[in-house]
């Protein structure tokens, strides 16, 4: 059974990797600055992986671990191959304004009909929106970063929002940001699921057909991209609602909809 698995599993990360591989081509990214990710990467669970197993982890444990001489461990849990998070921290606190934007009643009508709104001579204002859900960004910043993601535009000295949720446009660098967010979390629900018991698994579902006629593809795309965003909105709203207040214990919780098409001869 371990055999299978392990064959199963190395067919899976192939899957995985090819797409990858090709956006590291893309950019510039060579085998060897790969390997070094994936050694810091080996390393960095394997130490993570004892702390939540209540068990104490050394440099010795984790070289046994993962194959590592002991002095390669300890070079790389003292490198730091990650980059500043704060991309990641726009790209969560833009869908903060937009979601604020759209549920709170300062700046909505009603729930998914957003005012227009004045830079920052009224209570109700963009810079009082931003001051409230994006944290320490400034508002120039976020009002630039959600003017190139085609997310507001200015009219009459009013800010309008004319797009309901904020895809980096661009901007490479977020959505390669984006590339690691959204992936990991996939990965980790998979794993999730792989490792707990029936009833305690995350919702994790997908609907595919190997027989779509090619003429069709422009109506499904359109029908599923309403009916996602719609469903997206429903649920942004009911997280906003029902959102802990400051000291409360809480919880991170996402859920993704994505589209993807291949030809069959390759499925």
């Amino acid at each position: 059974m371990e055999t299978t698995n392990n064959k199963t599993l190395t067919t899976s990360i192939c899957q995985i990797l090819r797409p990858l591989v090709r956006i590291l081509l893309r950019n510039g990214i060579s085998c060897g600055s790969f390997e070094e990710m994936v050694r810091k990467a080996y390393v960095d669970e394997a130490f993570a992986q004892a702390l939540r197993n209540n068990s104490k982890a050394t440099i010795s444990s984790v070289s046994a671990e993962t194959g590592l001489s002991r002095k390669e461990v300890k070079r790389l849990t003292e490198v730091d191959l990650s980059d500043s998070k704060n991309t990641e921290q726009k790209y969560n606190r833009a869908i903060r304004v937009i979601s604020g934007w759209l549920n709170d009643p300062h700046y909505a009508y009603e729930e998914g009909n957003p005012r227009a709104l004045s830079l920052d001579s009224s209570e109700a204002s963009f810079a009082n929106l931003i001051k409230e859900y994006s944290g320490d960004i400034p508002t120039k910043a976020m009002l630039n970063l959600l003017e190139s993601s085609n997310c507001v535009e200015i009219k009459d000295g009013l800010v309008h929002l004319v797009r309901n949720a904020y895809v980096p446009g661009s901007d490479p660098e977020e959505i390669i940001r984006i590339l690691g967010k959204d992936t990991n979390e996939l990965i980790n629900t998979i794993d999730h699921n792989l490792t707990t018991d029936e009833e305690s698994k995350w919702f994790q579902r997908k609907v595919s057909n190997p027989r779509v006629p090619i003429d069709a593809l422009p109506a499904f795309k359109e029908f599923s991209r309403k009916r996602s965003q719609a469903l997206l909105e429903e649920l942004d709203t009911w997280l906003s609602q029902n959102e802990a207040d400051k000291g409360t214990d809480s919880r991170y919780v996402s859920l993704s909809v994505y589209y993807y098409e291949q030809d069959t001869k390759e499925v």
